[in-house]
């Protein structure tokens, strides 16, 4: 996930100036995900939401992307917000949900491991969850 982070963050700093006179200041920031909304079990060859929550730290945050990272059955899945640094907003952290739809390719359990930020060491810390497929 640390190479992933270096490349998101090389991009979104060089990605900051929209050009001409509307310049707009933002940086942007891996979420710590707190829970998840997901199914108990996946059924072959069909669509699931998949709902993340997590904490805006102010109202400067905004939702801009999921990076997932598979490997095998393994997804690892973290949520990107924008932070906009010119603007005025509120400093009360918010509540945020947001989902995405998950195609179910394999009859093999799928492992989602979900970013929640890195421990004093530095280490990723991840929510691990497991999900069967029924046919």
């Amino acid at each position: 996930m640390k190479k992933v982070l270096l490349f998101f963050v090389l991009t979104s700093v060089l990605s900051c100036d929209i050009g001409g006179d509307d310049v707009v200041n933002f940086t942007s920031e891996l979420m710590s995900i707190e829970s998840v909304d997901i199914p108990d079990e996946f059924t072959f060859g069909q669509t699931h939401e998949i709902t993340v929550n997590y904490t805006r730290p102010n109202g400067c945050y905004e939702f801009f992307n999921f990076i997932f990272q598979p490997d095998g059955n393994t997804r690892t899945v973290a949520v990107v917000d924008n932070i906009f640094l010119d603007e005025v907003c509120t400093q009360v952290p918010e509540s945020a949900s947001v989902s995405f739809n998950f195609e179910v390719f394999s009859t093999d359990t799928y492992i989602f491991q979900f970013y929640q930020g890195s421990d004093p060491a530095g280490d990723d810390i991840y929510l691990i969850v497991e999900v069967p497929v029924v046919q």
